[in-house]
C-alpha cells in the first residue's frame, strides 16, 4: 500500500474541496442550530413545572427530563445507525422534524388534560435534543485534525442564539398560549414545535454534499490509492482508548448536569420566584452550556484534551457548591451556579467529543458517535428522574453538592488514556 497516495496536487485538490465543503456544512448547522436551540429550550425550562401542574406532586417533576432524554437515547441510536449508511443530512432532518411532533404532543396532551399522552409526546420530543448534539459531529466530520475541537464547537455555539432566546420567551409565549386556549406552561412547546421542524427543512434542503459521505470516501481514497473512490478491503480499525474515555467524561458531565439543572426550576417556585426569574436562569445557564463553545473548541485544539476535562470537573463541583450554599431568595447566586454549571459541562462536551472523534475513522464515526450519544442520554433520563427522587427525600443543597462531587470522577477517568499527545498533529504539519 502506498503510504501517502493522496500527495502533491491530488492531495491539494482534496484538501481544497474538503475546506469548500466543510465551510458550506458549518453555514447550514449554524442555521439549523440557532432554530434548533429554540426548540430545546422548552423542555428544560418549563417541562418539570408542567409535569407539577399535571401529576399535583413535585416527586415526579424530574420525569418530563427523563422522558424525553430516554427519547433522545432512542433517536441518538437511530441518528448514528442511519449516517453510517446514508450520511448525516437524514438522520438529522427526521431526528428534528420528529421533535417537532413530539412538542406539538406536548401542547395537544397539556390541552387535553392526559398525563399518558404527555409522557408519549416527552420521549418522542427527545429526538430533538439528540440530534441537537448529534449535529456537533457534522461540524467536526471535514475538519482537518487540529481543527476538530473548533469544527464541533461552533455547531454548539449555534445553539446558543436560540437556546436564550426560548426561555427568555415563556412570558409572551404563555400570554400567546392563553389566547389559544392553551395551558400557559405550554406555550414554550408551541415554539418548540415550529422551531424543531424548521430545523429539519434547512438540514434536508441544503446538507449538500453530505459531509459525513464525502469524508469517507476520502478516507477511502486515501486508503485504497483509487480516485473512483472505491471502498478499500483493509479492515476497518478498532475504536481507540480515548473514544471510551471521551464516552466517560460526556456522561458523567450529562448526568450532573441535567440533576442540578431539572430541579433549579421547582426550588425556585417554592421560594416564590415567578416564570420571568425561572426563564432568566434557565437562560443564563443554557447560555452558558453552548455560547462558549467557539472558545472552547479553540481551547481544547490549542492546550489539549486533558487540561480540558480537569477544567469542566472543577468547574462542575464549584457549581454545586455555589447551587447549595445560595439563599433560597438568592437569585444573583442561583444565576452564577447555573452559568457555573452550563460551563462545566460545555467543557466536558467539547473535550469529550474532541476524543472521540481523535479515536475514530470515518468508517467506525457515525456508530460510535450515535451509541455514546445513547449513552449520554441515559445518564441525562437517570439524573433528571433521580433529581426529583433526591430532593424530595432530602434537599435541593444535597443534590447540588452531591452532583458537585460526583464530577471529579472525571480527573481519575483520564489515567485510562495512553501516554501520548493530547493535541493532534495537522495534515500539513505530517506532510
Amino acid at each position: 500500500m502506498k503510504a501517502d497516495p493522496l500527495s502533491g496536487e491530488r492531495a491539494v485538490a482534496a484538501d481544497d474541496q474538503r475546506a469548500r465543503v466543510h465551510k458550506r456544512t458549518l453555514t447550514t448547522v449554524v442555521i439549523s442550530q440557532i432554530l434548533g436551540g429554540a426548540g430545546l429550550a422548552a423542555g428544560i425550562s418549563v417541562g418539570a413545572l408542567l409535569a407539577e401542574n399535571m401529576l399535583g406532586s413535585d416527586a415526579l417533576s424530574g420525569l418530563p427530563t427523563g422522558l424525553f432524554t430516554l427519547g433522545s437515547a432512542l433517536a441518538a441510536f437511530l441518528v448514528g445507525r442511519s449516517t453510517q449508511r446514508f450520511g448525516r443530512r437524514l438522520g438529522l432532518a427526521f431526528g428534528f422534524i420528529a421533535g417537532g411532533l413530539g412538542a406539538l404532543g406536548v401542547v395537544i396532551a397539556a390541552m387535553a388534560g392526559s398525563v399518558s399522552l404527555l409522557f408519549v409526546a416527552l420521549f418522542v420530543y427527545g429526538a430533538g435534543t439528540a440530534t441537537n448534539l448529534q449535529a456537533r459531529y457534522a461540524g467536526a466530520d471535514l475538519a482537518p485534525p487540529d481543527r476538530r475541537g473548533f469544527g464541533s464547537s461552533v455547531a454548539m455555539v449555534a445553539t446558543t442564539v436560540g437556546a436564550v432566546a426560548g426561555p427568555n420567551l415563556i412570558d409572551p409565549l404563555g400570554s400567546l398560549a392563553d389566547t389559544l386556549g392553551v395551558p400557559t406552561l405550554a406555550g414554550p412547546f408551541i415554539l418548540a414545535a415550529v422551531a424543531y421542524v424548521a430545523a429539519g427543512l434547512v438540514l434536508f434542503v441544503f446538507l449538500r454534499p453530505d459531509p459525513y459521505l464525502l469524508a469517507r470516501r476520502i478516507a477511502e481514497i486515501t486508503e485504497s490509492g483509487d480516485d473512483a473512490g472505491v471502498p478499500s478491503t483493509v479492515s476497518t480499525p478498532r475504536v481507540g482508548r480515548g473514544a471510551y474515555v471521551g464516552a466517560t467524561v460526556m456522561v458523567l458531565t450529562q448526568l450532573v448536569m441535567v440533576a442540578i439543572m431539572t430541579m433549579t426550576p421547582v426550588h425556585m417556585r417554592a421560594h416564590d420566584f415567578d416564570l420571568a426569574a425561572v426563564g432568566l436562569v434557565i437562560g443564563m445557564h443554557i447560555g452558558a452550556m453552548w455560547l462558549p463553545s467557539l472558545v472552547t473548541g479553540i481551547l481544547v485544539d490549542e492546550f489539549g484534551r486533558t487540561p480540558m476535562v480537569v477544567a469542566s470537573g472543577v468547574t462542575l463541583l464549584l457549581a454545586g457548591i455555589v447551587a447549595a450554599a445560595a439563599p433560597g431568595d438568592s437569585l444573583g447566586l442561583l444565576i452564577l451556579a447555573l452559568i457555573l454549571l452550563g460551563l462545566g459541562w460545555n467543557f466536558g462536551l467539547v473535550s469529550g467529543t474532541a476524543l472521540v472523534v481523535d479515536a475514530t475513522v470515518p468508517q467506525n464515526r457515525p456508530r460510535t458517535q450515535g451509541t455514546i450519544d445513547v449513552l449520554i442520554a441515559l445518564a441525562g433520563a437517570g439524573g433528571g428522574t433521580m433529581s426529583g427522587i433526591v430532593m424530595s427525600s432530602s434537599s435541593y443543597q444535597a443534590l447540588s453538592l452531591g452532583g458537585g462531587f460526583l464530577a471529579l470522577v472525571l480527573i481519575p477517568v483520564l489515567m485510562v488514556r495512553r501516554p501520548g499527545p493530547d493535541r493532534p498533529i495537522s495534515r500539513a504539519a505530517q506532510r
